[in-house]
């Protein structure tokens, strides 16, 4: 499972914790319980994961078992839904309106399939749990599975900022994710975000980067 993916399970109880799960953790009833795939190495053949709760302060690491799955959905494909078309709290989040100018902007330097909301925006449009307020940011991911072009980077960085919201991107190359904004100006090495922890690299995409 990639980092971001979202994934429903039946209960808080199947998840493997190694310390007890706080209380706004545990599910609500009649409410299916997500959690998210964090950026961190499998032990034990055991899926890392992230749980939340309604505030930015409530989030508990834990593990999950594959087999416990009952979905599971990456940004890439919350974002082929668009969800927030229509959706009745843009109004009033900022986070949520501002995807429409998103997937303009996406499709204007050829990356339209190829990026996904993530965070508590990510989180709502999977569970349909009111999970962003109005003083979120957006967080995104685009999969760049190859580096991207300079200019094509920078036109996106400017086109997002352009919008009215705070909005973070990584850019998730095979060796690790990077945020866009400092891809774009860096005049030298980048942090790579990987499953072992970030480390400085002269290029997240090389195999270098990988073995360092």
């Amino acid at each position: 499972m990639r980092t971001h993916t979202l994934l429903r399970v039946a209960a808080a109880s199947i998840l493997r914790c190694d310390t007890p799960l706080p209380g706004w953790g545990t599910q609500a009833p009649g409410r299916a319980l997500w959690v998210v795939v964090r950026r961190a190495p499998q032990r034990d053949g055991l899926i890392p994961v992230g749980t939340r709760g309604a505030r930015r302060s409530e989030r508990f690491a834990a593990w999950l078992h594959p087999a416990d799955v009952l979905e599971a959905l990456d940004p890439i494909e919350l974002a082929a839904r668009r969800g927030w078309r229509g959706h009745p709290r843009c109004a009033g989040i900022a986070a949520l309106a501002a995807l429409a100018g998103v997937e303009q902007g996406m499709e204007r330097v050829g990356l339209a399939s190829c990026w996904g909301p993530t965070g508590s925006v990510g989180f709502e449009l999977a569970s349909g749990h009111a999970t962003a307020t109005p003083a979120s940011d957006l967080d995104l991911m685009v999969r760049a599975d190859e580096p991207l072009a300079s200019t094509a980077a920078a036109a996106l960085l400017a086109a997002l900022t352009a919008l009215p919201a705070r909005i973070d991107v990584l850019l998730e190359t095979p060796r690790g994710a990077v945020a866009l904004a400092e891809s774009v100006h860096a005049r030298g090495p980048v942090l790579l975000r990987t499953v072992n922890g970030a480390r400085l690299v002269a290029d997240p995409w090389s195999r270098e980067a990988a073995a360092a």
